[in-house]
C-alpha cells in the first residue's frame, strides 16, 4: 500500500492556475526548471514513448512575440488579435513550451500519446504551482499553427503544442471559481 500524502491531496484539492497575464517576470532558474521538467516527464507514459518534447524560452520572449506578430500580419489575422496573441510570449518569467512529438509504434495509437502530452502540461502545471511560482496554461489557435510552429519551434508536420506553460511569480492571488458539480458528471454502477 502506498504511502498516505494528505498534504499532496490538499495541495490537489485546493490548486488554482494564475492568470497568465498576472504574472511577474521573475521565474524559476535554469536548475529548477530542470527539476519541473523532470517532475512532468514522470507523467504515466504507455510504452515509453516521452511523445513530447520541451522548449524553455526565457530570453527570445520578445523575439517570438515579434515572430509571431510578422506571421499573423501575412496570414491577415485581425489586429486586435494579433496584439492579445502576442503579448501572451510576454507572460511570466519563463514560457514552457510542451510539444506533442508523437513516436512511430504499432502498438501504442496516436490519442494515447497525445494525451501523455497533455498529462505533461498538467503535471509540469502542478510542479510549478507546488514549488511556490505562479503558472498558467494555455493553448489557443497557436497550438495548431503549423506554419508558425514551424517557424518559432522546429515543429515538424505531424507535431503541435499541447501547451504553452507560463511560470512567474505571482502578483495577484485569483479568487476560487466554480469547480464541476460531481453529481453532474459522475455515474455510479
Amino acid at each position: 500500500m502506498p504511502e498516505r500524502r494528505p498534504e499532496v491531496l490538499d495541495f490537489l484539492l485546493n490548486r488554482r492556475s494564475r492568470p497568465a497575464k498576472t504574472l511577474g517576470n521573475e521565474g524559476p532558474d535554469k536548475a529548477e526548471i530542470e527539476t519541473l521538467l523532470t517532475a512532468a516527464s514522470r507523467t504515466p507514459d504507455h510504452g515509453k514513448l516521452a511523445p513530447w518534447r520541451f522548449v524553455v524560452v526565457r530570453e527570445e520572449r520578445d523575439a517570438l512575440k515579434d515572430l509571431f506578430t510578422a506571421h499573423a500580419h501575412r496570414a491577415g489575422v485581425a489586429e486586435e488579435k494579433i496584439e492579445k496573441n502576442a503579448l501572451s510570449f510576454t507572460y511570466g518569467g519563463v514560457m514552457v513550451v510542451v510539444i506533442s512529438s508523437v513516436k512511430p509504434s504499432t502498438s501504442i495509437p496516436v490519442w494515447e500519446q497525445e494525451m501523455a502530452a497533455g498529462g505533461v502540461c498538467l503535471a509540469l502545471l502542478n510542479a510549478a504551482l507546488a514549488s511556490g511560482w505562479g503558472a498558467n496554461w494555455l493553448t489557443g489557435p497557436l497550438a495548431r499553427d503549423a506554419e508558425f510552429l514551424a517557424e518559432a519551434f522546429g515543429c515538424s508536420s505531424e507535431e503541435f503544442v499541447a501547451g504553452f506553460i507560463h511560470i512567474g511569480n505571482e502578483q495577484i492571488t485569483p479568487a476560487d471559481r466554480d469547480r464541476p458539480d460531481l453529481a453532474q458528471i459522475v455515474e455510479w454502477r
